[in-house]
């Protein structure tokens, strides 16, 4: 499997969004949450994917897209935990915590929540 995290397996589109926020559930290691949902996907991908941070927290343009860099990356390097999902998931991460992370503190808990998530799946099927 390629580690990569293309144009494809971004989640971008307005009503997917908020379809995620207003029916899925939760996974959450602070400062990190997870929102899933399960849904259908026209493109052969297992998940989509997008990362948010709070205006709220960080003023500053520059270090809100320091922080999604790091999710985006940490979710790029650990996405093989969950890619043999049986069904197309769409994924948000957002970061809730009030200060700049470090890279390691941000994989760690993304690893967590992934795997976090494959034991959920295992268990409703």
């Amino acid at each position: 499997m390629r580690v990569t995290f293309g144009k494809k397996e971004k989640l971008k589109k307005k009503k997917e969004i908020e379809l995620l926020f207003s029916e899925g559930k939760s996974i959450s290691k602070y400062p990190i949450r997870l929102v899933y949902r399960k849904t259908f996907f026209e493109e052969n991908i297992k998940i989509k994917a997008g990362v948010s941070v709070s205006k709220r927290n960080f003023k500053k343009a520059v270090t809100r897209n320091r922080i999604k860099r790091l999710l985006r990356e940490s979710y790029r390097k650990n996405k093989y935990i969950v890619a043999n999902t049986t069904h197309q998931f769409a994924f948000m991460f957002l970061y809730s915590g009030k200060e700049m992370p470090e890279y390691s503190v941000v994989e760690s808990k993304i690893k967590g929540i992934l795997q976090k998530f494959v034991e959920q799946e295992i268990e409703s099927k």
